[in-house]
């Protein structure tokens, strides 16, 4: 059989080696360069004997009190010294670099304008000193490949990346402006109240969201063949919930999309009735953003936030009169 003719590269020292030499050979005693790499004396010198052994030749002549170098030391100190400079310069570098460069989050329009977006403002509190750029689009981005630190996934559990974090799942009831409630000609005390109102759509026409729709919510509860009073269809969720916030029909909200809207009472939810979908919100994370504090900083406040939003949702369940039965 014909030679391979790939060499292969000898075998290196490891890093923690070549910094108790380099420290051994800056500072001539063992002592002063274990208590500065927070060693015990023995535990280096025990060291600097698996370095020689590995190189086949003594690094340092061990006289009584006092400790030199080799020639061979010698040449492997100023080499160690520079290399280990450039590794401490080159990570202090990509340090710098990542923490001038800002968080960046991604996620759909509908989580980033009616969950995200005015929560901002907590995170700044709790981290005033690191920058944050949202990326709200409805389609799935790679991550690594856009230099993306974080993302908030909207999928079933299936679709959820390996390693994905649940923040909540998502419910639908309907919500209307205040002012739509207390409307003596169209009350609003039942489901079948509906159809004295007009219903607001989210254009659906390729059927990619067929669990958002009114036609699911209205079976889930039992309520067949209801027609509107009139309706009015948009692109883009929050545009439906604006709508709705003002007067101008009824929405199928999105728990917890709105539940802050319907805290700070710009939205009501008239029924007790809710429908659970099959998607969820999950937080993913880039391989890179393990070099960001920052990021795993605002994942943990995005889980708070959730888990106090599940907290105040429970209260407010038990607030609410019982669902009706048919």
């Amino acid at each position: 059989m014909a030679k391979s003719t790939t060499q292969t590269r000898p075998r290196l020292p490891s890093l923690d080696l070549l910094k108790g030499f380099e420290a051994a050979a800056r500072h001539l005693s063992f002592t002063r360069a274990a208590e500065e790499l927070f060693l015990t004396q023995s535990a280096l010198s025990r060291q600097m004997q698996a370095l020689e052994e590995q190189l086949g030749l003594p690094l340092f002549e061990r006289r009584h009190r006092q400790l030199l170098l080799t020639d061979a030391g010698q040449v492997l100190h100023a080499t160690a010294k520079n290399v280990l400079d450039e590794i401490t310069q080159a990570v202090a570098t990509i340090r710098r670099d990542q923490a001038s460069r800002p968080l960046t989050v991604s996620t759909n329009q509908p989580f980033a304008s009616l969950w995200l977006i005015p929560r901002l403002s907590h995170f700044r509190e709790r981290q005033p000193d690191t920058d944050v750029y949202i990326s709200a689009d409805n389609h799935i981005v790679d991550l690594e490949r856009e230099r993306i630190d974080l993302a908030v996934r909207y999928c079933g559990e299936a679709a959820a990346p390996p390693g994905a974090l649940r923040l909540f799942g998502e419910r639908l009831m309907p919500v209307c402006s205040p002012a739509l409630t207390v409307d003596r000609a169209r009350p609003l005390k039942r489901p079948e109240d509906l159809a004295h109102h007009v219903l607001l759509h989210i254009d659906d026409e390729r059927g990619r969201f067929p669990w958002l729709n009114w036609s699911a919510w209205l079976a889930a509860i039992g309520v067949d063949h209801l027609t509107p009073a009139g309706s009015l269809r948009f692109n883009h969720f929050d545009q439906v919930i604006q709508a709705a916030i003002d007067g101008q029909g009824v929405a199928l909200g999105r728990e917890p999309l709105v539940d802050q809207l319907v805290r700070q009472r710009k939205l009501i939810a008239p029924f007790p009735d809710r429908y659970a979908t099959p998607r969820a919100y999950y937080i993913v994370r880039a391989t890179h953003a393990a070099l960001r504090p920052e990021a795993q900083a605002f994942s943990d406040w995005l889980t708070e936030e959730a888990r106090a939003d599940i907290v105040e949702s429970e209260a407010a369940s038990q607030r609410r009169p019982a669902k009706r039965t048919r």
